[in-house]
């Protein structure tokens, strides 16, 4: 194709991926539990033995992040997940009711589109490629263009390792040249019987406008709520180590801290004690005008940064071994920066009187760009715990780090790297996307009512009504019956 124009090599390219992942899927659909588990047993082991280079590719290529952190990303997203997932049944007879007589099937939804965002993009394209294969579905990547090379590495791995272990070729794929030409036509094209979007607003936005199924994620603008009763160095170690877990670059990760102010000192201090450093209205100035671009966008440059990258950037001054940056804030939205969202290692600092208040300021910082994905809240009275339940979001996380807690390394949660945010946040589900949303269900279904006397019944009494005038629908027989009983009732009282 050399002598042709990039966006038609791009949308050619796109076009031969789909058609071969289609047939190929056609072939793998036909696969027994045995088969399949051996395939993706193959897969968690090259994921695993290529997590390091993988992790350092990314970190490479993109500039976000850190490299021990995206290795147990590659960890997670393999190894882990395979323990969740691998006795979960997404193969031919899934469920018997013997008493309702129901025998539910799984059968694959088809071939699928993923979209792997820049952040994440080795531990994406290894959770996604593992979940299709177990719903025995195909799969071929659009990757974000920043992240070209590692995610196109990380789809070659999974392909290989599954066709090494029996999976027909072409399974997986990843467009090479990515193009929005190219994006568009795999959403659009008919081989493509469901799209998993992990990425910004506009290109969720862009897969549920596709006209097919869609399963597509929203930001997750999450507030760390650290009210009275709790353990507040455990509470600020765990905001910090999830806050600097791959330098704030999971969408789960806390946004803003809101405090007590009967606890708000004490919170400072540990904060300041275990690496925050607490700008100062001038410096929070300087910070906000370097995180974002064109109003709230996200600036690439400030991504997945360390505080010291951030703060040399935005020219202040910070501490040695300073990990995380935090900013006060009086109010939310124009005019309050760093009330949105900040994938990298910035936090705004809220101080509220009491837990009502926490609660509203809550409701309004995920009503800014974060509804429906999660809330983090650390105490130890139950009762304030189940208070936030109440919150418009679907993971309430509880005493942990909410990037862990989220994504399922923490918590009991499925392990995913597809949270959804259900239809408040404009998702098609709210859970934490695994293999049994990847499939079809068929069902068998045995006759256990006998309608047809009832239908005769009917029938009978409907030609009596009209002779009648007598309206509903119950059978001679049945008032002969109802006349009986009236009359034993009677008699059994002596008023007969």
């Amino acid at each position: 194709m050399e002598s042709f124009d990039y966006d038609l090599q791009s949308v050619q390219e796109t076009r031969n991926l789909a058609r071969q992942a289609k047939l190929a899927q056609a072939e793998l659909a036909k696969f027994n539990c045995e088969q399949i588990d051996k395939i993706i047993r193959n897969m968690v082991k090259a994921a695993e033995e290529n997590a390091v280079a993988l992790a350092k590719m990314a970190v490479e290529e993109t500039g976000f992040g850190k490299v021990e952190d995206k290795t147990f990303k590659n960890h997670f997203a393999s190894t882990e997940l395979y323990e969740f997932i691998k006795t979960m049944p997404t193969i031919g007879v899934i469920r018997e009711d013997t008493v309702n007589k129901v025998t539910e099937i799984a059968e694959p939804v088809g071939l699928l589109m993923g979209i792997v965002p820049s952040t994440n993009p080795t531990s994406t394209t290894i959770y996604k490629s593992i979940i299709a294969i177990k719903a025995r579905n195909g799969i071929v990547f659009s990757p974000h263009p920043s992240a070209l090379k590692c995610t196109n590495q990380a789809a070659k791995l999974m392909h290989d390792a599954a066709v090494a272990a029996g999976a027909p070729v072409n399974i997986i794929g990843c467009i090479s040249k990515p193009s929005m030409d190219a994006t568009n036509e795999l959403m659009k094209c008919d081989e493509v019987a469901m799209i998993i979007a992990t990425g910004g607003s506009a290109m969720v936005k862009a897969a549920y406008s596709a006209g097919k199924p869609a399963l597509g994620v929203g930001p997750g603008n999450v507030p760390a709520f650290i009210e009275r009763t709790a353990n507040v160095t455990k509470a600020v170690k765990n905001i910090i180590a999830s806050k600097t877990f791959d330098n704030g670059t999971i969408c789960a990760s806390e946004q803003s801290v809101i405090v007590e102010e009967c606890i708000r000192d004490q919170v400072v201090e540990e904060f300041k004690r275990q690496g925050g450093y607490f700008m100062t209205p001038a410096e929070t100035e300087q910070v906000s005008k370097k995180l974002f671009v064109k109003g709230h966008a996200m600036n690439a440059k400030m991504v997945g940064r360390s505080s010291e990258v951030i703060a040399n950037t935005a020219g202040i001054s910070i501490p040695p071994g300073t990990k995380v940056l935090l900013g006060e804030q009086q109010g939310v939205g124009e005019g309050y920066p760093l009330s949105y969202e900040k994938l990298t290692t910035v936090l705004a600092f809220y101080t509220v009187k009491d837990w009502q208040e926490a609660c509203d300021l809550s409701i309004r910082l995920l009503n800014n760009g974060g509804v429906g994905h999660s809330i983090s809240i650390h105490t130890e009275n139950p009762e304030i715990a189940k208070k936030f339940s109440e919150k418009p979001v679907f993971r309430i996380l509880v005493n942990t780090s909410s990037s862990q807690g989220g994504v399922g390394a923490s918590t009991g949660l499925a392990p995913a790297f597809t949270l959804g945010c259900g239809t408040w946040g404009g998702s098609a589900t709210s859970d934490n996307v695994t293999p049994l949303h990847l499939i079809n269900i068929k069902r068998i279904a045995y006759g256990i009512k006998d309608f047809t006397e009832n239908a005769n019944s009917s029938a009978s009494f409907s030609c009596e009504a009209q002779k009648t005038g007598v309206s509903g629908s119950i059978s001679e027989d049945q008032i002969q019956n109802l006349v009986e009983e009236v009359l034993s009732l009677l008699k059994k009282r002596g008023d007969y």
